[in-house]
C-alpha cells in the first residue's frame, strides 16, 4: 500500500501533483492511501513518496471541467474524496469524455459532492454575522462564528476580503480561523463558539429592522427554510425573534394583504444573496473568457421571480452594457414577451456563460459559440442563481442553455414545447434562442418561427401562473 500525505484538508495542489504522477506510473488507485497531515498513521503503508512515472510514460491532459470539479470535490468532508478523484482521473486517462457521462456512478457521486460544497460556500457567505468587539489597543474588530460542513474556509476567504476590504475582521470556525487587518490575511487555529462574542449594540438595530420585514408567508411555504436552514439560526441574531414573530403570523399576514407596499417588497435574504453572488462573479476567473471580455454580465430581475430565463452568453452590446439581453436579440425577446403577455420585469434573466466569447474581425467582435469546458465552468453560477431565486419554472433559450441546465447535449427539436424535470425536481422548458430568429434569412420562415416562439412563451407564462396556484 502506498501512502500519500497531503499538507491540509483542502490541499488540492498537493493531490493534483501526486495523483498525476501516480496515474502516469500506472499505480492502481485501490493500492493508494490518501492521508492528511501527520495525525493518521498506517503501520503497513510504504514510505510517503510518490513513485516517479516511467521515462516513456505518454503525457495526457484533462478537461477544464474536470479540474473545476476536482477543485470543489477536494473541499468536501468525505475522507474518501481524494481516492475518488484519483480513481476518476485514472479512468479519464483512457476515457477522456467520461466526465460528460452523467450516468456514470463515480462521475455522479463527484458531482453531488461538488454541489454540496457549493451550497456550503454559499451558506457561509449568506449567513455569517459579524459582531463588533474592541481590542486591547482600542481598535474595533468584527468577529463572526461559523460551522461549515466542508473544508471551505480558505476558499471563501477571498470573498470576505473583497466584500469587507476596509473592515478589520475575523471568522472563527472549529477547523481554523481567518483574520483580516485591512492589508493582509492570516490564519489561526480552530476555535470554540465561546471564543466569539455573543452580542453587540448593532444587533438591536438589526433585529428591529428584521422584525419589520419578516414575512411569515415565506416561512410557511418553506422558502425561508430553504434559504436559511435551521442549522444556521444559531449564528444569526435575528433568528431569535422568529418564534415570537410566528406567533403573530396571522395578524401580520392580514396587515400584509392590506398594505400593498409591504406585499410588493421582494425577499430580503434572497436579494442580499443575489447581490453578494453578483459581486463575486465580477471577479470570476473560472475559465479564460474573462481576459478578452469587458466585464462579467450577470443575471438580473427579482430575486424571488417565479420564472427564470437562461440564454447562451452575452453579446457585444451586453458585454459593453454589463446587462443581459439588451442587444438585438434582447430587443426581439422583449417584443415576443410582450406579445405573449409575460412581463419581463417579473422574471429573472441570465445566461449560461457570463462572459462574451468572440472572434475579432477588424473593428467588429463576432460571436463565437461557448465550448463544453466554458459551459461547465460557468454552471456553478447558474446553479447558485437557481438555488437562491428558486424559480417555479426555468426556460432554456437554446442548446447551450439546455446543456448547462441538464448537464448534457440537448436537441431543441426533440425537447421543445414540453415540461421536463431538472435534477432538483423543478420544471424546465426548452425553446429557441431569440438570436436564432435573427439569423433566418427567409421572411416567411422568420415570421413563422417568430410566431412559434411567441406561442412557446405564451404557454410558459400560463404554466407559471398554474404552478403559482
Amino acid at each position: 500500500m502506498t501512502t500519500i500525505r497531503l499538507e491540509a484538508e483542502d490541499d488540492f495542489d498537493g493531490w493534483r501533483t501526486a495523483a498525476r504522477a501516480l496515474v502516469l506510473a500506472e499505480v492502481p488507485p485501490e493500492s493508494v492511501s490518501w492521508q492528511v497531515g501527520d495525525t493518521a498513521q498506517d503501520l503497513f503503508a510504504s514510505a510517503d513518496t510518490t513513485p516517479p512515472p516511467p521515462a516513456d510514460a505518454p503525457a495526457f491532459s484533462v478537461s477544464r471541467g474536470f479540474v473545476a470539479l476536482a477543485e470543489e470535490v477536494a473541499l468536501h468532508s468525505d475522507p474518501q474524496r481524494f481516492a475518488l478523484l484519483h480513481a476518476l482521473l485514472a479512468r479519464l486517462r483512457h476515457q477522456p469524455r467520461l466526465i460528460e457521462d452523467r450516468a456514470d456512478a463515480l462521475v455522479r457521486r463527484c458531482e453531488e459532492m461538488a454541489k454540496a460544497v457549493r451550497r456550503d460556500i454559499h451558506k457561509m457567505r449568506a449567513f455569517v454575522r459579524f459582531r463588533s468587539v474592541t481590542e486591547e489597543d482600542g481598535t474595533e474588530r468584527f468577529v463572526a462564528w461559523f460551522e461549515p460542513e466542508h473544508h471551505i474556509v480558505r476558499h471563501n476567504a477571498g470573498f470576505f476580503v473583497r466584500r469587507f476590504a476596509t473592515m478589520r475582521w475575523s471568522i472563527l470556525t472549529p477547523e481554523l480561523s481567518i483574520h483580516w487587518d485591512g492589508n493582509a490575511l492570516t490564519e489561526g487555529p480552530g476555535c470554540m463558539k465561546a471564543d466569539a462574542p455573543q452580542d453587540d449594540p448593532a444587533e438591536a438595530v438589526w433585529k428591529t429592522y428584521y422584525a419589520s420585514i419578516f414575512n411569515p408567508a415565506r416561512l410557511k411555504t418553506g422558502s425561508m427554510l430553504r434559504e436559511m436552514p435551521r442549522k444556521y439560526w444559531k449564528n444569526m441574531p435575528e433568528t431569535a425573534l422568529v418564534p415570537g414573530l410566528i406567533a403573530g403570523a396571522q395578524a401580520r399576514e392580514r396587515e400584509m394583504i392590506l398594505d400593498a407596499q409591504v406585499k410588493a417588497v421582494p425577499g430580503g435574504n434572497s436579494q442580499l444573496a443575489i447581490d453578494a453572488l453578483r459581486e463575486e462573479a465580477a471577479s470570476c476567473r473560472r475559465c479564460p473568457l474573462w481576459k478578452p471580455a469587458t466585464q462579467t454580465v450577470f443575471g438580473e430581475g427579482p430575486a424571488t421571480a417565479p420564472l427564470m430565463f437562461v440564454g447562451e452568453q452575452p453579446g457585444d452590446q451586453e458585454d459593453l452594457a454589463g446587462r443581459p439581453f439588451v442587444g438585438p436579440a434582447g430587443q426581439l425577446f422583449d417584443r415576443a414577451l410582450g406579445e405573449a403577455g409575460v412581463d419581463r420585469a417579473t422574471t429573472y434573466v441570465t445566461n449560461a456563460v457570463k462572459h462574451f466569447k468572440f472572434e475579432p474581425r477588424g473593428k467588429r467582435r463576432i460571436h463565437s459559440k461557448p465550448g463544453t469546458g466554458e459551459i461547465e465552468a460557468c454552471r456553478w453560477w447558474i446553479e447558485q442563481e437557481r438555488d437562491i431565486v428558486a424559480p417555479k419554472l426555468t426556460v432554456a433559450l437554446g442548446a447551450t442553455a439546455a446543456q448547462s441546465l441538464f448537464g448534457r447535449t440537448m436537441t431543441i427539436s426533440r425537447s421543445r414545447g414540453a415540461p421536463m424535470a431538472l435534477a432538483d425536481g423543478s420544471e424546465c422548458w426548452v425553446t429557441v434562442h431569440p438570436s436564432f430568429l435573427l439569423r433566418i434569412p427567409e421572411v416567411d420562415r422568420k415570421a413563422e418561427e417568430y410566431a412559434r416562439f411567441v406561442d412557446d412563451l405564451r404557454r410558459i407564462g400560463a404554466r407559471v401562473a398554474e404552478l403559482a396556484g
